[in-house]
């Protein structure tokens, strides 16, 4: 039962959180500014802006949710993001963080041409909405443990957290709460984590309370279903917008670099925590919803002060990974469909009002979809969502980075326009057994190979359609 104790631990934590955030808002006077922080962002504010835009509801409830469930089996989601982390910043951070672009498609663009813009624009905030939408259905059973309202007030109550927060900070909000965010997630949660274990009798009570399949297997779903989740975070990750924005907003490549490799350290751990607390409620609150799993261990286990103060870290862990896509799909419409497509001549100050309204808009629709689907499974919306980016992107952006000016814009464009309307529409025809991941994956490599070759059979004639139609615009 929630406490006087529990509301105070939460509204203190909440109140140091604001101060936070009410000092960024002094920070944004530009659009770049409010969108990658006017490239000022140190190490840890990097890490502080990736963990705070990825550590949410998925990361938290969700794997809480899943290892409820079906055990072990809910890191893969946290894993695969340090993998692509890790991934990232081998590979990735250095020409990225090079080209002074604020959204993935310009970088496309650069070697692509505009229309590559628009189509790979067009999927990924397609996959982010799908992700702002997992944070909702994650917040919902949050809320109603603190709170006396329904479900619907709940989606109501988190949306509107997410739309302020937004509106006073943009991304030097994310990163510096990320910053706070990070400390107070890791050290609470990690406590919990730590404490679960120790109240179910170590691994092995749980293990004597639990049985093998589902629960200590790594594969409940089947081989090939897990590793196309896991596979779909890893390219979903480097694939998107949010993430990138951290990259592109460090003060230097070193700074995006190390922040990066730190997140990848950090984003497992509390994956790790959220599923040994999932297990342990699974063994002591068997007929529960899964959603509600770690909200009820918070309560119910720890002691109240401290709980109300995990309550609060998860609560902003939510609102900023909602906050964070939101921002980074506004972004994205703003500057690569609006400014590019609708008013090539518009000014900062316009760009700033055009990405608030479309903030509004998105939070909008989120709500409408979140509403007819309460009961759903949080992860499979975060997986269907990191699928949706990862094939858009993850080829054609390696492409870009080590073989610029050898894939004809063309064959780069059939990549991105049309893998993931094949990984989308498979499902519901699947003549044969093949995860929709993996296929979309094959189209867009098959066009990317396929045009390369092409390069070599007449390098002059295409080259100079790649001057023409990519590099350079």
């Amino acid at each position: 039962m929630i406490t006087a104790q529990h509301y105070f631990g939460f509204l203190m934590t909440l109140a140091v959180t604001a101060v936070v955030g009410i000092y960024s808002f002094r920070l944004i006077k530009t659009a770049s500014d409010f969108n990658v922080g006017g490239r000022k962002l140190t190490t840890w504010l990097v890490t502080g802006s990736l963990i705070g835009a990825f550590v949410g509801g998925t990361s938290t409830v969700g794997t809480a949710q899943v290892a409820y469930q079906f055990g072990l089996s809910g890191i893969w989601f946290t894993l695969g993001a340090g993998i692509g982390c890790l991934f990232m910043g081998f590979f990735l951070v250095k020409p990225m963080r090079q080209a002074e672009v604020e959204t993935i498609p310009q970088y496309l663009g650069k070697y692509y041409g505009p229309k590559a813009v628009t189509w790979s624009s067009i999927y990924t905030t397609m996959g982010m909405f799908i992700q702002i939408i997992a944070q909702v259905l994650a917040a919902i059973p949050l809320l109603m443990v603190m709170l006396p309202v329904t479900s619907l007030e709940a989606a109501l109550l988190a949306t509107a957290f997410m739309v302020l927060y937004i509106f006073f900070g943009g991304f030097w909000g994310t990163s510096l709460v990320g910053l706070f965010k990070t400390v107070l997630i890791y050290a609470s949660l990690g406590v919990a984590g730590v404490f679960s274990l120790k109240l179910a009798g170590g691994f092995t009570g749980l293990q004597e309370n639990l049985p093998v399949f589902p629960y200590f297997s790594p594969f409940p779903g089947g081989m090939s279903k897990e590793l196309a989740s896991v596979f779909s975070v890893v390219v979903g990750f480097i694939s998107t917008q949010t993430y990138m924005q951290a990259v592109f907003a460090g003060k230097d490549v070193r700074s995006s670099r190390n922040g990066v490799y730190l997140a990848g350290l950090l984003i497992p751990f509390i994956g790790a925590a959220s599923v040994v607390i999932g297990m342990f409620m699974r063994v002591h609150y068997p007929e529960i919803n899964g959603a509600m799993a770690l909200p009820m261990f918070i309560i119910n286990h720890l002691p109240p002060l401290f709980g109300g103060v995990v309550l609060a870290g998860l609560l902003i862990s939510l609102i900023m990974t909602g906050a964070s896509l939101t921002l980074g799909v506004c972004t994205t419409l703003c500057q690569d469909i609006y400014k590019k497509l609708l008013r090539r001549e518009a000014c900062d100050n316009e760009l700033l009002r055009i990405s608030r309204v479309l903030v509004l808009l998105v939070a909008g629709g989120v709500l409408l979809v979140v509403l007819s689907n309460f009961n759903s499974l949080i992860l499979q919306w975060a997986f269907l969502s990191m699928a949706l980016r990862g094939v858009t992107v993850f080829f054609p952006l390696l492409a870009a980075v080590f073989y610029p000016g050898k894939i004809p814009p063309r064959a780069a464009l059939a990549a991105i326009a049309l893998s993931p309307p094949a990984a989308i529409i498979w499902p519901f025809w699947k003549p044969v057994h093949v995860e929709p991941l993996y296929l979309g994956m094959g189209i867009s490599l098959l066009s990317l190979f396929i045009g390369g070759m092409t390069i070599y059979s007449n390098p002059t004639k295409n080259m100079k359609i790649i001057e023409r139609d990519g590099l350079g615009k």
